[in-house]
């Protein structure tokens, strides 16, 4: 797709003195470990953590449920058991296991890869993960057999770390980790969601109508609907869990009647919820144009587009959804990594015939919004 990439001033994997930090190799077999004075009181599976750094305390707890941990009284299977002075256990690390899902060689759009971790501009159509209808064909079959043996172990599996996902019909970048340390250091960034300067991600979309504002947060809990459980909704009250997308409006289009018709908007997310940006958008009332499964109900707003937006649109077949720019801190290096990918070929035959019709005044037509414009 033609994505390019940016980085801080550090290149390669390299440590402070500009040579290349040696790859740790992957951690199996045993590993002894004893408590001092300052772990007493301590869950068995933090304090294990804390001491082994190669592994999450995820892991951790699935290797002390699975036997693999052993005290001074044997097998220890509780990883809430607390920690006295002078108790030394034995983690006994297997290798990572075969990878489940099947490898594949299709083909990727490789934006960046190192040792630790690749971004990928996923196009439309392409599922991440292996799930019920889609076990084959995916993003993690096609990871697996690109790989190979430079997968060391997520959770103790020969599989790539997935740490954010994008819908099968939204396009654009996307960060896989190779090891279970550079997962979990994204994991971290991603769990913060840019609250801490590191990550930045932001999306283009086109939308039916003109938001009132030119530029504001929607701010609404997301939960699975109790109507249809294959779809998520902005739920009531407290229920749900907690969701704010940021939005601006670049540029506003006419339809046949030189009325505003559509808009294409900048948006970047707060938190990360299932199809949060699609459930937001049709909350706000300006759902993206052809979301099957949140924008029904707009053929009258098709029925205005010019002929050659209709065409394009029809052509397109999916949610006008695109993951333009991705930035976060490298979880090794710690250098800075920035990319962008454009608009693909199916989106831009939209946005030409959009742009091509007569277009209305500039959105930025008010004063400075208010920061939330949709709050339960």
């Amino acid at each position: 797709m033609g994505a390019t990439a940016v980085t801080g001033d550090r290149e390669g994997d390299e440590d402070e003195e500009g040579i290349e930090a040696p790859e740790p190799e992957p951690l199996v077999g045993p590993q002894e470990v004893s408590a001092a004075a300052g772990d007493a009181g301590i869950r068995l599976d933090r304090f294990l953590s804390q001491r082994i750094a190669a592994l999450s305390r995820a892991r951790i707890q699935a290797l002390i449920r699975a036997g693999h941990v052993v005290g001074a009284a044997g097998a220890v299977s509780d990883p809430g058991l607390k920690v006295k002075p002078g108790q030394t256990f034995t983690i006994d690390v297997p290798p990572p296991a075969p990878a489940d899902p099947a490898a594949e060689a299709l083909p990727l759009a490789i934006v960046y890869e190192d040792k630790h971790l690749l971004v990928i501009d996923k196009p439309a159509g392409l599922v991440v993960h292996p799930a019920a209808g889609h076990a084959q064909g995916t993003l993690v079959n096609a990871l697996i057999a690109h790989c190979g043996d430079e997968l060391s172990g997520i959770g103790g599996v020969r599989r790539p770390g997935i740490v954010h996902r994008l819908d099968k019909d939204t396009s654009g970048l996307l960060v896989v980790a190779k090891s279970d340390a550079a997962h979990r250091g994204l994991a971290g960034q991603f769990a913060s969601h840019g609250a801490d300067g590191r990550l930045v991600r932001t999306y283009e979309a086109f939308v039916w109508g003109t938001p009132r504002r030119a530029s504001g947060a929607i701010d609404a809990n997301i939960g699975r609907s109790p109507t249809n459980r294959t779809r998520m909704a902005v739920m009531r009250g407290e229920h749900g869990r907690h969701a704010v997308t940021h939005y601006e409006v670049l540029e506003s289009f006419a339809g046949i009647d030189g009325k505003p018709l559509a808009s294409r908007l900048r948006l970047a997310l707060e938190t990360g919820r299932t199809h949060q940006i699609r459930v937001h958008l049709a909350h706000l009332g300006h759902p993206v144009i052809g979301d099957a499964a949140y924008g029904a109900g707009h053929k009258a707003s098709e029925r205005k587009l010019p002929e050659t937006a209709a065409k394009a649109l029809q052509n397109l077949g999916r949610q006008t959804l695109h993951a333009t720019e991705l930035g976060f801190e490298h979880p090794v290096t710690r250098r800075t990594l920035h990319f962008t990918s454009p608009r693909p070929p199916d989106m831009q035959a939209l946005y030409d015939a959009l742009k091509a019709a007569a277009t209305p005044a500039s959105p930025a037509r008010a004063t400075r919004p208010k920061r939330n414009v949709s709050k339960r």
